[in-house]
């Protein structure tokens, strides 16, 4: 379905430097729907498939084929890490009026934790934005950036600070309507990548006024929730950017087949065939990292080290696999000429975004530190 049905959209003029406009998408759900791909991720009572972990780095692989694929599919960021903490953790009524017309392709969300310095990054510990009890409402003050998918999503998810009376209870996610008042994107941010409808926006938080009702999940228990968002989305982001490498590296090995130079096709030439065989090996353990680490979802584990691993190695991996493949074209592949060039800009945000290499590293070896014994030879 992807290469047949979504590949001949990435010419449309609707892909735009900030995402796939919505019109564009909706165009693309009702293909998805029709071949009946769309949210294979969630229930089959939310309309999905109800693939299991393992089931879904096959398809999301499939569906990152094209950059366009997850949108089309309704598995892109963050709607779909959205959609699986809203199953995990949301009310019946909240699921009914969030999840739904979500998994179905009618809105679209936005997960608004990031800040820009010194607010929360790569330590949300350091949150400044905060909500105050105020009667049955929460009132929220605060600032956030790189809010993927903020400009015309159909509701949020915030996190904040949370005080109730003359206690600071810890951070809370609240569910917020949009449009609405107090909830302000200030702008649309201009970045490397290019993939997400609604692109990454800047949000000023001004008094923004939510019902104790639309609290997701305990009050304080948001950086809980985080993770049970978290560990899952770095898996299926992933899964998704495999499947572009793999779009990038087919490219250059039929480029590599078909150019001459110095009388036979480049892909003879150690300089070219090494680089080639060297992402068909990054390929390769990454896709055997993500189903470990997809297995050890699927048998009840937590799977939060061997997210941050395959975090890490597959970003990076992906990151040697498309630059190689520009390499390999040559000048072509600086050019929009091939979805190349694009999925290089793409491909290296994912080094940083959902907890860059440098603080997963971190986060890894500080597991090994108790085990550590120095008076040891």
């Amino acid at each position: 379905m992807v290469a047949d049905a979504i590949i001949p959209f990435e010419k449309d003029p609707r892909r735009t430097l900030h995402g796939p406009t919505d019109e564009l998408r909706l165009e693309m759900n009702g293909v998805a729907r029709e071949a009946g791909l769309m949210s294979p991720h969630v229930a089959e009572k939310w309309g999905g498939l109800g693939l299991n972990h393992q089931e879904r780095a096959v398809v999301f692989e499939e569906a990152g084929y094209s950059m366009l694929g997850p949108v089309a599919m309704n598995l892109a960021a963050p709607d779909e890490g959205n959609m699986h903490l809203l199953a995990e953790v949301a009310t019946p009524e909240q699921q009914e009026h969030f999840l739904r017309p979500l998994a179905s392709g009618q809105k679209r969300s936005c997960f608004c934790m990031t800040e820009p310095a010194p607010g929360a990054g790569a330590d949300p510990s350091s949150m400044k934005t905060t909500a105050v009890r105020d009667g049955d409402d929460f009132v929220i003050n605060g600032h956030k950036w790189l809010i993927t998918g903020a400009d015309g999503a159909g509701f949020a998810i915030v996190m904040a600070q949370t005080r109730e009376g003359d206690q600071d209870v810890g951070a809370t996610m609240f569910l917020v309507d949009l449009p609405t008042e107090g909830f302000r994107i200030h702008r649309l941010i201009d970045s490397m990548d290019s993939s997400f409808t609604g692109g990454h926006a800047e949000v000023h938080l001004d008094n923004l006024r939510i019902p104790a009702g639309n609290v997701l999940g305990e009050i304080g228990a948001g950086f809980r929730y985080a993770q049970v968002r978290l560990v899952p989305a770095r898996l299926t982001h992933c899964m998704r950017w495999l499947g572009a490498a793999r779009r990038a590296h087919d490219i250059a090995v039929s480029y590599a087949g078909s150019r001459i130079a110095f009388g036979q096709s480049i892909v003879h030439h150690e300089g070219i065939g090494f680089m080639l065989a060297d992402n068909e090996i990054d390929l390769h353990t990454t896709r055997l990292g993500i189903q470990h680490a997809t297995w050890l979802l699927d048998q009840g584990q937590r799977g939060n080290k061997e997210s941050s691993m395959i975090k890490v190695h597959a970003s990076e991996a992906i990151y040697r696999i498309a630059d190689r493949c520009v390499q390999v074209l040559g000048g072509l592949g600086l050019t929009a000429d091939t979805e190349v060039e694009r999925i290089f800009k793409d491909v290296r945000a994912f080094r940083v975004y959902d907890g860059p290499s440098e603080v997963h590293r971190w986060s890894i070896a500080r597991r090994l530190a108790p085990r550590s014994n120095p008076s040891s030879p």
